[in-house]
């Protein structure tokens, strides 16, 4: 997918997103939102999941795990709705997307990046 009409450069936010990843943190919708100048709102949250599918198919590619898993809500930790309906079926996973079994896979799916960007950012 090319990156015109996208909210943000994809190398801009895979860049917030890896030095995320080796610092161990997720981010809420809203932080990475703001990293990039703008302010929270749905419609720019929606486009930017645009650009985390973006992101999450280079890294795909490279054999790099994913980054989208990153970022969350601000409400429970979880990623969105986008999210889910992509990311987690490609982990074979059909349970809902709030409680136990929805964080268990998150924080995985996070440590993974987590340990990866680590190892590479030290």
């Amino acid at each position: 997918m090319s990156s015109a009409g996208l909210l943000a450069d994809p190398q801009v936010v895979r860049r917030l997103l890896i030095e995320s990843a080796a610092g161990g943190e997720s981010m809420t919708y809203a932080d990475l939102l703001n990293a990039l100048g703008h302010r929270f709102t749905r419609p720019k949250m929606r486009a930017l999941c645009k650009v985390l599918a973006v992101i999450d198919d280079e890294a795909v590619e490279k054999g790099e795990p994913e980054l989208a898993v990153l970022v969350v809500r601000q409400s429970d930790g979880l990623p969105g709705q986008g999210w889910w309906v992509g990311g987690a079926r490609l982990h074979g996973y059909e349970g809902l997307w709030t409680g136990p079994q929805a964080a268990r896979l998150v924080k995985k799916l996070q440590r993974q990046a987590f340990d990866y960007w680590r190892e590479r950012a030290g």
